[in-house]
């Protein structure tokens, strides 16, 4: 494709003339484009399996990691929760009309705030192939039109996603072009991508820092953006250890290739001795290496001796940083500094720390007595997430329906004029 600014362009334009059409299309219809894109997701599972192998074939050209991998992989069970997690959207209210709130002036003007679609979404993302399918399922649901941009080590699997997806909006009547996916893996085209801010509402990336920083310097349309997950686990001296170490294995190892899993396991002094041979043992036959601190490894000689680096690092592997703390205290303090302000969780049984905890910690989501991996859009009731954003501005955690839509106001009178 030699001619990248023409091709975006002509991308972006489409999208935008989809957007009129999705803004204003009947609950109804984008039930029905959700239900057959499941549909059509079963019947033509084999034409999936077949791309996701060729992905798959391709990983170790791309250096991809065993936990990588396994995100990119598609299994009867992922497929599944595909077709459940576009029947949990359409099971959500539409957020499209939505009042917000209203009220009468004292001159008997009824002032009304409404629920709109922000109208292009432009999203970059890597590898996991679902991610097609959960973006595009709430960018629609939610009146807008989503041009997508996958990573080159998803492309086969992406391409297979959304020839269903566009299909199925096909046989509903709505636009074709309001779900598009990029064709080439041409870096630059994003570039170009991000110059087209009279076309294009929004940019949302999802994936690696070097990316999300890439588009927030180059976007010229707002963007949410969705930073690494340094997230922690912070063992309390009044925590259940059998829970904490129940939780801290869980976050770092039910699937450690993604967002949410814990990076850094701090751990209360006076607890220390007790508890991290506890969970020193269940993490290592689960294949962990543990990089600590040095009054860690006092307790855990066999480690790897922790560096500054270590906890500022999502190493989205079976990697923990291990760091004794001496209170609630210096655990918030070392969780604000190298955190990313993703998810945070404490374990504790005292309710004067735990909520000093929350109150104190600045990331998108704060847990108490829970893994972390429970920051997703399906867990906390969105039926999927096109991103967590760790911004601050409009949309902050896992971003659903909600967060893909604004607002205007609309307002009625009989006849009153300004004096």
């Amino acid at each position: 494709m030699t001619d990248l600014s023409q091709y975006t362009h002509k991308v972006a334009t489409q999208a935008k003339r989809s957007a009129r059409r999705v803004a204003t299309a009947a609950g109804g219809q984008k039930i029905a484009w959700l239900r057959r894109s499941a549909e059509l997701i079963g019947q033509r599972s084999s034409e999936i399996y077949d791309a996701n192998a060729r992905d798959i074939d391709k990983a170790p050209e791309y250096g991809l990691t065993d936990a990588a991998t396994d995100r990119l992989r598609l299994t009867d069970a992922r497929l599944a929760g595909l077709a459940d997690a576009l029947e949990q959207i359409v099971r959500l209210p539409d957020p499209v009309g939505e009042v917000i709130d209203s009220n009468v002036r004292p001159n008997g003007l009824l002032v009304t705030r409404i629920r709109v679609p922000l109208g292009v979404v432009f999203f970059i993302y890597e590898s996991r192939p679902n991610v097609t399918v959960d973006a595009a399922a709430l960018c629609v649901k939610s009146g807008n039109a989503v041009i997508l941009r996958g990573g080159k080590e998803a492309l086969y699997s992406n391409q297979a996603l959304h020839r269903i997806m566009s299909d199925a909006l096909d046989d509903v009547g709505l636009p074709r072009d309001a779900v598009q996916l990029v064709e080439t893996t041409d870096r630059e085209a994003v570039g170009h991508f991000l110059k087209h801010d009279d076309l294009i509402d929004v940019a949302i990336p999802r994936g690696g820092k070097s990316l999300i920083e890439r588009v927030s310097n180059e976007a010229r349309m707002p963007v949410i953006k969705h930073f690494d997950g340094v997230c922690h686990v912070y063992v309390d001296a009044g925590a259940d250890l059998n829970m904490a170490e129940q939780i801290t294995v869980n976050g770092k190892c039910q699937r450690p290739g993604v967002c949410n899993a814990t990076e850094t396991l701090l751990v209360h002094a006076g607890i220390a001795a007790k508890f991290l041979p506890l969970v020193a043992a269940s993490l290592k036959s689960a294949g962990v290496s543990l990089r600590c601190c040095a009054r860690s490894r006092e307790i855990l000689p066999d480690s790897e001796p922790a560096d500054e680096d270590d906890f500022r690092t999502e190493y989205l592997d079976l990697i923990l940083s291990v760091k004794i703390v001496d209170g609630v205290d210096e655990a918030i303090e070392h969780i604000n500094d190298y955190g990313s302000h993703h998810t945070d969780t404490i374990v504790t049984h005292d309710l004067p720390t735990s909520e000093k905890f929350v109150a104190n910690v600045d990331s998108a989501a704060v847990i108490v007595n829970a893994s972390t991996r429970f920051n997703d859009g399906g867990e906390f009731g969105l039926g999927a997430e096109i991103g967590i954003s760790t911004d601050k501005f409009h949309a902050r955690g896992p971003c659903g329906l909600r967060e893909l839509t604004s607002y205007k106001y609309v307002v009625h009178g009989s006849g009153q004029i300004k004096t």
